[in-house]
């Protein structure tokens, strides 16, 4: 029997490179976003990989779009393997000048979102987990979280609150045989990050830029990590956050 899996905010950057290494690998991929074109694109691309990719229309804010997205999976399983939540946004400015929509945006969207889809995914989850073969949920919070900087205090403060949803619900799901765990990427070569570079210099935010390891991040580079944190090798982990970051952080708290 195959293996069925959530891939939040799938119709670009990180979600969508875990969502082709999923398919890659004969998953089952319900695929969330609000971007239904970019959903159909990938849905296109898909054809023909060992796995499938189901389209789902679904803006992780809204409780009611999500409660709609999952029925339409219970339509189709009865378990789910994983959950990956990766659909996320950036605003930028100073705290005491950003619009309450853009902080409303920020914890909406990156902290409940994640939320509100392990809610929903929850009883799936719990139907397919067993001790020897756990079901996995994954977060992508953000080396700002350990790194906080100006000009993205909000940003960093939802994905704060995301590490510690992570901790937390990790341990209130032990028992259930669902782990839960995060990776926690720097710059990531992505169109969220490449928009943000685009507006940095209005927003007043610093972009991170290379890591001592002479790069950014490329998708593939966090989607390892999360392959890991799905797989046998990480069947004793839960309630991590993992910095996927090439010693970005490491560089700025030896100075």
């Amino acid at each position: 029997m195959g293996k069925h899996a959530v891939v939040t905010g799938a119709a670009s950057g990180i979600g969508a490179d875990c969502s082709r290494d999923l398919l890659r690998r004969g998953h089952t991929v319900f695929g969330l976003d609000r971007d239904e074109q970019q959903l159909k694109q990938m849905a296109a691309a898909a054809n023909g990989a060992p796995g499938k990719f189901v389209p789902i229309a679904c803006d992780v804010s809204s409780a009611a779009s999500v409660t709609q997205a999952f029925a339409c999976i219970r339509a189709v399983t009865t378990t789910l393997d994983s959950l990956v939540c990766s659909a996320g946004v950036f605003r930028t400015g100073a705290l005491i000048e950003l619009a309450e929509a853009d902080y409303d945006a920020l914890f909406d969207i990156n902290t409940k979102g994640c939320w509100l889809a392990a809610k929903a995914a929850y009883p799936l989850l719990k139907c397919a987990a067993t001790p020897d073969a756990p079901a996995r949920i994954v977060f992508v919070a953000s080396a700002a979280a350990l790194r906080p900087k100006t000009g993205g205090g909000a940003y960093a403060a939802s994905k704060v609150a995301l590490t510690t949803l992570t901790r937390v619900l990790a341990v209130e799901l032990a028992s259930q045989s669902i782990l839960v765990n995060a990776v926690a990427p720097a710059t990531v070569e992505t169109p969220l990050v490449q928009q943000l570079m685009a507006d940095a210099a209005a927003g007043g935010y610093r972009v991170s830029g290379v890591s001592p390891l002479g790069r950014v991040a490329r998708p593939p580079d966090i989607t390892a990590v999360i392959r890991f944190l799905l797989g046998e090798d990480s069947r004793y982990m839960t309630g991590t956050a993992i910095p996927v970051d090439g010693g970005t952080v490491a560089a700025v708290l030896s100075t």
